[in-house]
């Protein structure tokens, strides 16, 4: 049986969804705006954050973070394999992936998924999911991911392997589509704590929980941006204007880092918003 759980997704939506999923063509737009360079050049930005407390890493920790896919008739597959190129050459410790992992159809998951495959880093890749994903099957999403070496978390914690086993990485659901959790995500989790969550107002939900670094998706940085890369419209979510793109020190907290994400949603175009690949190395 099929799991739709996605909060906020109205009738009218799911009409107007399937109007634009019929009206790409099935893909064959974006590949026309692919061939355009109008999806952006993929971008790496790179981060380094020296942890604060008395608990120490026995060494860097190079964390790769990527959301916002949206595989399906928005994105043109190619974008997949280009990552994934990078991700190999960079060669991260862990991979983090912020969710949104398809636009409309579930199904699709499986062109990015296949992709990622490709790519295993040495304490694994971890994910959380997106409103988009919630508003399809996301158990049928998650199968796949994990079929491809991807573990989901759903306010979950888990450490990394030895001798990172100081870290433990917090997936919190999504905070308007799905259930979140702050007790649950961060429960008996290590000394070093990860923050992932795919929208910046999964902060909202955070309680006094507290974490070293957070990193987030969701808002694309507009997509759509002006050359000073303030987004024409902002994604939905109080903070998502506010925390659209780069670095944020969070008052009482860890940063957190939000990414422009890779993929293209409603329309494949993105100006002056190039999909982006964060690489963060955490230092004690």
């Amino acid at each position: 049986m099929k799991s739709f759980r996605g909060r906020r997704n109205p009738r009218i939506r799911q009409i107007a969804m399937a109007t634009l999923d019929a009206a790409l063509l099935g893909g064959l737009v974006s590949k026309w705006s692919y061939y355009w360079g109008w999806h952006g050049k993929l971008k790496v930005t790179t981060h380094e954050i020296r942890l604060a407390g008395e608990t120490r890493l026995a060494a860097p920790l190079l964390i790769a973070f990527a959301s916002d896919f949206h595989s399906g008739p928005t994105t043109h597959p190619e974008v997949f394999a280009t990552l994934t190129d990078e991700l190999i050459d960079r060669r991260p410790d862990v991979l983090l992936l912020g969710g949104d992992f398809v636009s409309y159809r579930a199904e699709s998951v499986t062109k990015i998924a296949d992709a990622l495959s490709r790519c295993k880093p040495p304490l694994g890749t971890f994910a959380v999911l997106g409103n988009h994903d919630l508003w399809t099957d996301d158990r049928q999403i998650s199968r796949r991911l994990s079929a491809s070496g991807v573990e989901v978390l759903v306010n979950r914690n888990v450490p990394l392997k030895f001798p990172f086993d100081v870290v433990s990485i917090c997936g919190i659901d999504d905070p308007w589509t799905g259930q979140p959790d702050s007790a649950k995500t961060f429960e008996a989790a290590a000394a070093i704590r990860i923050f992932l969550t795919h929208s910046p107002d999964g902060l909202l939900a955070l309680g006094d929980e507290k974490y070293a670094v957070g990193f987030a998706g969701h808002t694309h940085g507009g997509q759509i941006a002006l050359r000073d890369g303030t987004p024409i419209v902002a994604a939905g979510g109080p903070l998502s204007r506010s925390y659209s793109r780069g670095r944020f020190d969070v008052p009482g907290n860890g940063p957190l880092i939000v990414s422009r994400g890779v993929g293209c949603s409603n329309l494949p175009l993105r100006i002056n918003s190039d999909p982006e690949l964060v690489m963060c190395l955490l230092r004690s």
